[in-house]
């Protein structure tokens, strides 16, 4: 299968491309190259025979319908977005702009292009969201596939946006499509912005560790490559017009998460030891969702998906990996905005 990625230098989607191209796929990474991506992301696979580069914006429709005239793909993963939340509190304008227009262009040439090689009954469009479009939870429940939408943040109000447009897209045009909603992802590759890298490298080097609020903030966590593990299986799989909910199967608190890493960094990274000493509560997120909780029910009983990794197991190979890969996130630690406090508007 040839897989055109969007997004393929960023986190997760990174992760995918290493993987489809370890299982044989033939892979097209279409990335712009914001702040948050890197091509050393993908540098192990960058000389295989089966992938090839495109630094495009799925903003530029015309730059999208040369892609897809030139490389011809069997099926499209959709996994450029902005996504943090933070960045998405003072400046929601780009989240608007890459999550609904950049969708909306996609699907529009993923149709023409689609509709021009004569609908082939193999083609899919799998378009990759969040969690968050589906809200808050109280103490108990978790999200389904049927769960209501009611995303509270200028991030998740743009990825339930897009994933409106895929299913219309599906319901009025007939293009082929399956969705996923996935829960908070952890790993290696991790843009350090987000919480998992931020506690590993604060505590490395002897610097406080923020935790919002009182750190009662529930997530469900997934390791990522698990979570490329099972979207290529849905992309596979998957029912059309059908949409799978991703978790970990791994609920925690913040607080307690970063615990669990503070853990790992005594033993692993003795100097500073007991790392816990350097947490720091500090002034909440506006709007910032309680819990997340994902039912795997689904993936799991019609395509036989469970993760393969615990939370602890998961921490600690992310802590390893951190450690042992200096020269990967040295150099993105002068990127604009990391290690600032953003979102405090």
């Amino acid at each position: 299968m040839k897989i055109l990625v969007t997004g393929g230098a960023g986190f997760i989607g990174s992760a995918v491309v290493r993987l489809a191209i370890a299982r044989g796929h033939q892979v097209v990474n279409l990335d712009v190259l914001t702040y948050a991506a890197n091509l050393e992301n993908v540098a192990s696979v960058a000389g295989d025979p089966g992938y090839a580069f495109e630094q495009a914006d799925i903003r530029d429709r015309a730059a999208l319908d040369r892609v897809f005239q030139t490389h011809r793909p069997d099926a499209v993963m959709h996994l450029a977005a902005e996504s943090h939340v933070d960045r998405s509190i003072d400046g929601p304008g780009a989240f608007i702009e890459t999550n609904v227009t950049g969708t909306y262009n996609l699907l529009e040439s993923a149709r023409d292009y689609w509709t021009r090689e004569g609908r082939p009954e193999g083609f899919r469009f799998h378009h990759i969201s969040t969690d968050e479009v589906f809200g808050s939870l109280g103490e108990t429940g978790q999200f389904t596939e049927t769960t209501p939408y009611d995303p509270r943040s200028p991030y998740s109000a743009s990825k339930a946006a897009s994933d409106h447009l895929v299913r219309a897209w599906h319901e009025t045009y007939g293009l082929p499509v399956v969705l996923t909603n996935c829960s908070n992802n952890y790993g290696p590759f991790h843009f350090p912005e987000k919480l998992v890298p931020v506690v590993i490298l604060n505590a490395l080097h002897g610097r406080p560790i923020p935790v919002y609020g009182d750190g009662g903030n529930i997530r469900d966590w997934l390791y990522v490559e698990d979570h490329a593990d099972a979207l290529l299986l849905v992309l596979e799989k998957g029912e059309i017009g059908r949409s799978y909910n991703i978790g970990g199967e791994n609920e925690a608190k913040n607080i307690d998460l970063v615990a669990v890493i503070c853990a790992h960094m005594d033993e692993l990274h003795p100097e500073g030891a007991p790392h816990s000493k350097l947490i720091t509560f500090v002034s909440d997120r506006p709007g910032h969702d309680r819990r997340y909780a994902i039912d795997p029910t689904r993936i799991r009983d019609e395509l036989g998906w469970r993760p393969s990794v615990t939370i602890s197991q998961g921490l600690r190979r992310t802590v390893e990996w951190y450690l042992a890969n200096r020269d990967w996130w040295e150099p993105l630690l002068s990127r604009e905005g990391v290690g600032q406090r953003l979102g405090k508007a």
